[in-house]
């Protein structure tokens, strides 16, 4: 059984939870044997049903391809029962392969991992395995499968693997074993930062069971049901009393000595510990970790792209831009047709943004407000303004504005509106941006003309407090996704949109892009933090 901070909050202060554990130390240890003979829940859990998927996604395409092609004929080497039982007898290969390749090891480890992490491991296992097969088969002439059925088991298997992973996902998702039971050291402005991100995704399946800080900071409104659980001394009690699987270092004003000490000290008691890099506002999604003589050293790449590199990223761009408006050219007039009917006015809203070095573009989306409330030049005008400055009167939606520039509850939004926001559909006419080339898939957000001096200001004071002086934003073009896009969406406030596309600017790869793509996805299809 897992107990929770609630549970002993107000029972007995922070200091009696030793002297509880150990008077159950019986009790306690029964329970840490039991913990480490079921190993990592959700890694249990998880690699077991991944591997399942694996060999669903392998034996449909296997039995799809044989379908579409037939089996060898007769004048083959093998009849299509020994190629059956060939294949089934590769199975426990094709998972040892994948766990080489670390398919089966991420989850547990990273709190933000998905399928769209493994589309490149699992193109790059079915690949090789796939040929692999074909010239060990053809060497030893044990069967000849035929070159359009080998071709579409490739094909098929990359795909269903992929899809049978998600589901997998999906169906851990939704089991108990699958949460974290998490304690963070640490409860300053870093640390309290990190409770928010953990507590705003859902999808991270994790419980914050609560922080561990000698000396804490208030606890900020939002955090009000998080309990500061004790000292970081208490580390190894608190991780068994409360069935703890991951901390993370977060600072704390324990010294560095200290802090090796308290991670040394859970380690031993099969934790995951994840420690926040000193200047983690240098740090992008592109860091990696080396070593030199031993000693790890983590490596930032150069910020911006190359030029072979931009002009492979804007070939994706035509081709991905004109393939999307064809394919959603159907889904793009019932959207029109959707909007015409619930309000007057143009399909159609163009507003003026700042793209690449500050050269102003005009950026096209679905209208979602009522004519009358769109603002800018040709729209509503001054009654536009007036009914703005009126929603700002309330210091409330002030506030939110201030923060993110959006109102989760927002008057103005009509009811397809209302739908195509949260969808993001609206944004799909930016396409045309794209393929005009003002725009990229993928890149930091557009910023609107009319509220760039706004902007700059927060950015200012962004950038002042961190440590670093970050690049502009303006020095690539903006993108209809980015990663701040995937890491939150509408729910973020400004600061934390400024911190993740400047992160994405200074660790810029074709691979991220692609990933980003990817999650874009499966952030669509959860709607979560879009408004």
């Amino acid at each position: 059984m897992t107990l929770n901070a609630e549970d002993l909050h107000g029972a007995a202060p922070a200091t009696d939870w030793a002297r509880l554990l150990r008077d159950a130390d019986s009790r306690t240890l029964e329970i840490l044997q039991l913990r480490r003979a079921a190993a990592r829940r959700r890694g249990w859990l998880v690699a077991r049903m991944l591997l399942l998927a694996d060999v669903v996604g392998l034996a449909l395409a296997y039995l799809i391809a044989l379908l579409i092609f037939g089996g060898p004929d007769a004048s083959g080497s093998a009849s299509g029962r020994t190629e059956l039982l060939l294949f089934l007898a590769t199975l426990p290969v094709w998972a040892v392969a994948a766990k080489i390749y670390g398919l089966y090891d991420n989850d547990d480890e990273r709190t933000d991992y998905s399928t769209a992490d493994d589309l490149i491991g699992v193109f790059h296992l079915v690949t090789v395995g796939s040929w692999g097969l074909f010239v060990a088969t053809s060497a030893f002439a044990v069967v000849s499968p035929e070159s359009e059925r080998l071709i579409a088991f490739w094909a098929l298997a990359i795909a269903l693997v992929t899809v049978s992973r998600a589901a997998a996902r999906g169906f851990c998702r939704r089991r108990i074993h699958y949460l974290q039971n998490v304690l963070i050291v640490g409860a300053g402005d870093v640390g309290q930062f990190v409770a928010r991100k953990l507590i705003n995704h859902a999808e991270y399946g994790v419980n914050l069971v609560g922080f561990a800080d000698a000396e804490p900071r208030p606890l900020s409104d939002d955090l009000a049901g998080v309990r500061v659980l004790g000292p970081p001394q208490d580390l190894p009690l608190l991780v068994r009393l409360f069935d703890v699987e991951r901390v993370i270092l977060a600072f704390s004003r324990e010294s560095e000595t200290a802090m090796l000490e308290f991670a040394e000290s859970v380690k031993v008691l099969d934790v995951q510990v994840d420690i926040v890099p000193r200047l983690y506002e240098t740090v992008g999604p592109n860091a990696t970790i080396h070593t030199v003589e031993g000693l790890s050293l983590m490596g930032l790449p150069p910020v911006g792209p190359k030029r072979s590199s931009l002009a492979v990223k804007r070939g994706f761009d035509i081709v991905a831009s004109a393939f999307g408006l064809v394919a959603l050219l159907p889904v793009l007039g019932i959207i029109a047709l959707a909007v015409k009917l619930d309000s007057r006015g143009p399909v159609l809203y163009r507003n003026d943004r700042v793209g690449r070095g500050g050269v102003p573009f005009r950026l096209l989306k679905f209208r979602t407000m009522g004519i009358e409330h769109c603002r800018g030049p040709g729209y509503g005008g001054d009654s536009a303004e007036a009914e703005f400055e009126r929603l700002m009167a309330d210091p409330e939606r002030m506030r939110e504005f201030e923060l993110t520039f959006k109102l989760q509850s927002d008057p103005r939004v009509t009811r397809v509106g209302d739908f195509l926001r949260r969808t993001s559909l609206d944004e799909l006419p930016q396409l045309f941006n794209v393929l005009r080339g003002q725009m990229s898939l993928v890149g930091p957000r557009p910023v609107p003309v009319a509220d760039m001096e706004a902007i700059e200001k927060q950015a200012e004071a962004t950038i002042a407090r961190s440590t670093h002086k970050a690049p502009t934003l303006l020095a690539v073009k903006p993108g209809i996704t980015g990663y701040w896009q995937i890491n939150g969406r509408s729910s973020l406030d400004f600061a934390d949109r400024v911190r993740l596309d400047t992160a994405y600017v200074t660790s810029w790869s074709l691979r991220l892009d692609c990933l980003i793509l990817a999650r874009t996805i499966r952030v669509l299809l959860s709607r979560s933090g879009a408004y």
